[in-house]
């Protein structure tokens, strides 16, 4: 006789599977690839592929290592892969974007057991790592007309708003930064499909941006240039939301969301870098066991331990 599995209830099937999520972050994130394209030239199509096929590459071999059940085709790699090339300038040597990407895949997610089991997201950690081994390539910003120039939030900590592009063309993604989070209108668009799909709720996301504007608000400064300068929209749509790292239920999506809101607007506005948003969902990411402890909902008659 077979020997019977059984777990706690509740038991149900479902159709969605982790392939079709990513599927659908993928599709999601295609308008702002193509915009990239479109801004940057065609470099960043190939930091890009790249990024995707390190990332795919990385995971197929250390799964085939370890003998241990092969995973590329939840598409979880290729996810990513893309998230990591948004966070690049499209000048970033190629090698470097390799190294990043094995980083994100080996050292993040599978050391520490792959899909869903890790701390924290892989592609804003190996950012972060990226930013500090290669601080000079990470920070060599290119404008869409090939020549070097400061991000918008570098020009606001050296007070130079006069050369700040045009409101216009900071929605439209025409100034200089990261691959992936210039062009407002691609990042919504994206969004917008994720939250119909149900991939991702609002809660993140609003209570992120939103705190961004309120604080912004509070303290002077431009509220319409701050939500769209650096990576605010593209970490709070595409990365704060990650299901792996963090928070599950409703009110603690909306506290994660909301002191993202605030680390981002400390670092931005009395730290030393002009850009909080890696660091912000880092931070959140490792404490989301605590905030969901926090927040989970007690049982009907459940005894408080």
């Amino acid at each position: 006789m077979r020997k019977l599995i059984s777990s706690m209830s509740p038991h149900f099937h479902s159709p969605i599977t982790t392939q079709k999520i990513m599927l659908d972050v993928i599709i999601a994130l295609m308008p702002a690839a193509v915009a990239s394209v479109i801004i940057f030239g065609w470099r960043s199509l190939l930091v890009i592929g790249v990024c995707v096929a390190v990332c795919v590459f990385c995971e197929w071999g250390f799964e085939k290592i370890c003998k241990k059940e092969n995973t590329i085709s939840d598409l979880s790699a290729v996810v990513t892969g893309l998230l990591l090339a948004f966070n690049l300038p499209v000048s970033i040597p190629l090698w470097q974007a390799a190294f990043g990407s094995l980083v994100a895949i080996v050292v993040v997610k599978q050391l520490f057991g792959g899909i869903g089991q890790n701390f924290a997201n892989p592609a804003i950690t190996a950012r972060i790592i990226m930013m500090t081994a290669f601080s000079g390539t990470m920070t060599s910003w290119v404008f869409p007309d090939a020549n070097s120039t400061a991000t918008p939030l570098a020009l606001f900590a050296k007070g130079e708003t006069d050369s700040l592009p045009s409101l216009m063309n900071m929605f439209l993604g025409v100034r200089g930064g990261c691959l992936g989070e210039t062009c407002i209108l691609a990042l919504l668009l994206g969004g917008i499909y994720l939250v119909i799909r149900r991939v991702i709720t609002w809660h993140t996301p609003v209570a992120f941006i939103g705190t961004v504007a309120l604080m912004s608000l509070f303290c002077g400064r431009d509220v319409l240039y701050q939500l769209m300068s650096g990576g605010l929209v593209l970490g709070a749509v595409f990365m704060a939301t990650d299901y792996s790292s963090s928070p599950a239920t409703k009110w603690g999506k909306i506290i994660a969301g909301i002191f993202c809101g605030l680390i981002t607007v400390l670092i931005r506005f009395w730290g030393n870098f002009p850009e909080g948003v890696s660091f912000s969902i880092l931070l959140m990411n490792i404490l989301t066991p605590y905030i969901e402890k926090l927040t989970r909902a007690k049982p009907l008659g459940g005894v408080k331990r």
